[in-house]
């Protein structure tokens, strides 16, 4: 027989509110092998990341991989760990609270955001329990993951609804698929690259660089190659780039399966071999720096390029809590919260106040015994 988790906490005439769900990818609680073997361990076992029969996989997973990978994997995070801990965790936290604080000043009832990881702490469920502790009875989930993917935004979709339905009061939800296209987005990213340039010089060349995916993903109907093409293509037109000035290419791929074209690093080496004098690099499918960007792109392509003849690398950092961004992003939330009381102009504390205590009397009046 299924046992469901309660509400923590309830009394007859506690105020409602809403919840904001920030999630990211994740992060290591240290760079270390320990730690690095212990996140590599959850995110690899996703059956949305790497799509191949259990058996097989845990096999391979724990025979050869978290043999190998988890000290290289320390290697580099360790380069790139600050004195506060992870980048990705710094930024993506700072996003949230950013949020937070301008929904706190133009949302008439109160709102609670929470920041949770996939893969890693702070997790999607403890992030969930905070919510319901502070009497969320309505979430909205925003996955920092402006192209829609199932093996990032479908995997989120996957951790939240999974640990909502163990819940025995389950909370009206609404999920944001992606933003790849949006106006602010693309705005706050165009505006980042053109302040970059402004401080630091133009590039002869500005390379999108997206995470990458096995090739069969696009084949299956995944949207995310199309969409990382489109962003890239907008943001290009926003800054007035000719189609000569600009090039998307996918990074990070692994194993010896096909992944999306072209590769990041074979392009990097190409122009590098080419002569060209200065390669802009930006990762708009990142919202906030991380091991992929820092690491892969400042430190390892940067080496590539200039080993093959290139001048110098110019790795423009991702949007992270820019007020642009984080302005955006509180948009975004704000038009999908639309129609729920916390975010109507009629909402009154007085109003909502009086009316639960109303309720409280009537429960405890009936026998409730809070």
């Amino acid at each position: 027989m299924p046992t469901f988790q309660s509400s923590p906490h309830y009394e007859h005439g506690d105020p409602d509110s809403l919840g904001i769900l920030v999630v990211n990818l994740g992060t290591p609680d240290a760079p270390t092998r320990k730690a690095v073997r212990r996140y590599l361990k959850q995110f690899l076992w996703d059956p949305r990341v790497v799509e191949l029969p259990r058996p097989l996989w845990w096999l391979i997973l724990n025979g050869v991989i978290l043999t190998v990978r988890p000290s290289q994997s320390a290697e580099a995070y360790e380069k790139i760990w600050t004195e506060d801990g992870s980048p990705l965790l710094l930024h993506s936290q700072a996003i949230a609270d950013g949020i937070g604080r301008q929904l706190a000043a133009r949302t008439s009832g109160p709102v609670h955001v929470e920041l949770g990881m996939s893969y890693g702490q702070p997790s999607i469920d403890s992030a969930l329990q905070r919510l319901y502790e502070k009497g969320a009875r309505r979430i909205v989930c925003l996955p920092l993951y402006p192209q829609y993917s199932g093996t990032t935004s479908g995997s989120v979709f996957d951790d939240v609804t999974r640990a909502l339905s163990k819940r025995r009061w389950v909370p009206e939800f609404r999920f944001i698929n992606h933003y790849h296209d949006a106006r602010g987005y693309i705005a706050a990213a165009a505006q980042s690259i053109r302040e970059y340039r402004e401080q630091h010089g133009a590039g002869d060349k500005l390379l999108f660089s997206f995470h990458g995916l096995p090739r069969q993903n696009l084949l299956d109907g995944d949207p995310y190659h199309c969409q990382c093409h489109k962003t890239a293509r907008l943001i290009a037109e926003s800054l007035e780039l000719g189609d000569d000035d600009w090039v998307v290419t996918f990074q990070s791929r692994v194993g010896r399966q096909e992944w999306l074209r072209p590769y990041t690093d074979e392009t990097v080496e190409k122009l590098g071999k080419a002569g060209l004098g200065r390669l802009d690099v930006v990762c708009p499918g990142f919202a906030a720096d991380c091991l992929e960007t820092l690491e892969e792109i400042a430190m390892q392509n940067g080496e590539i390029f200039e080993e093959a003849g290139g001048g110098e690398l110019q790795y423009i950092p991702c949007l992270n809590a820019r007020d642009d961004h984080v302005e955006f992003l509180t948009r975004l939330v704000e038009q999908h919260v639309g129609g729920w009381p916390e975010s109507s102009t009629d909402w009154n504390a007085s109003d909502d106040a009086r009316e639960r205590d109303k309720s409280r009397e009537r429960a405890l009046a009936m026998g409730a015994d809070a």
